[in-house]
């Protein structure tokens, strides 16, 4: 699969918004409406997403709980999608990267939590690789300052697939580059998420494919702005122990990603994860920042319903 590579930009939302839907199976859902290639360009445009009559449960409000355009199921336009996230109480929604998009959430107070630059790190061409690094810093510093004026709190980015390279190199050289941006970071108040996937089943050859590793390279850049975004249907896969593994390395992580374990979609009783458990321990961290809902609801499953439950499941 094709997920967060980046394609050139696309001109006009419409467009956009036709291009950017999920896979149906076992993907990312992390498609959202920004031109960034991860799942998008296949089908039809999307259909309505009508109004829903789905009973908004009281929340706890501990945890902040956002989306990325997957929940949806291909359903609605943008402002559509705003309407129900709002009213079920989302307050972020991650991979929304133009203007124009931005504006839409704004109107209905949403924010847009994790920018993915059209032209930065992708999957599989990311820090890891030096050659990369002149190219990669330039849009970084664009995309810190456009996070900043827009009130973007977080940038993503990716470590790259190793296509021969030995981890250690690899490490040393997304060290390297994130110490380069990490005082524009700082400056802006702007966090740059390297994301941890998994290489078992959707992401092959990927590096940060282990905590231990993504974990090392932050702790050798050491900022406050430069963080892990801890993917959890990821690292389920790849190391388990999710809880211990939040807990431990806390200081290092700066988002979360949910779905649910095997096939990344819903995040309730028919998967392996418990995410009430797992979302009552980070809020027992204090996290102040957002836990955003990436899955692709299963088939003949409701989309806001399934929403709603999950907000549900993850409020504390």
């Amino acid at each position: 699969m094709r997920r967060r590579d980046f394609l050139p930009a696309v001109a006009g939302v419409p467009v956009l918004l036709a291009q950017a839907q999920p896979p149906a199976g076992g993907g990312s859902g992390r498609g959202g409406f920004g031109g960034s290639g991860r799942g998008g360009g296949r089908g039809a445009p999307p259909g309505p997403l009508p109004p829903s009559d789905v009973k908004v449960a009281p929340r706890k409000g501990r945890i902040k709980q956002g989306v990325t355009g997957g929940v949806f199921g291909r359903l609605g336009t943008l402002d559509e999608q705003c309407r129900e996230a709002a009213r079920l109480g989302i307050k972020g929604y991650d991979l929304i990267n133009t203007p124009e998009q931005w504006a839409i959430l704004k109107k209905y107070g949403i924010t847009p939590t994790m920018y993915q630059p059209q032209a930065g790190a992708g999957i599989g061409n990311g820090l890891n690789k030096k050659e990369n690094h002149d190219r990669l810093e330039a849009v970084m510093n664009t995309t810190l300052d456009e996070a900043a004026a827009n009130g973007i709190p977080n940038i993503i980015t990716f470590s790259g697939t190793r296509k021969g390279q030995a981890d250690a190199e690899g490490a040393d050289n997304c060290v390297a580059f994130l110490n380069k941006v990490k005082a524009h970071a700082e400056d802006k108040g702007v966090t740059i998420c390297m994301e941890y996937l998994n290489s078992k089943v959707n992401h092959p050859d990927y590096m940060f494919d282990h905590i231990a590793w993504g974990v090392d390279v932050m702790k050798r850049v050491n900022s406050p702005r430069v963080k892990i975004l801890y993917d959890i249907y990821h690292a389920q896969i790849m190391d388990g122990d999710i809880i211990r593994n939040i807990q431990t390395n806390f200081q290092w992580i700066g988002h979360f990603h949910t779905g649910g374990n095997p096939g990344r979609h819903d995040i309730d009783e028919s998967q392996e994860l418990n995410y009430a458990a797992i979302a009552k321990a980070i809020a027992d961290l204090n996290y102040t920042g957002f836990i955003s809902h990436e899955y692709s609801p299963a088939q003949g499953h409701e989309p806001i319903a399934v929403l709603e439950k999950a907000m549900e499941i993850c409020d504390q």
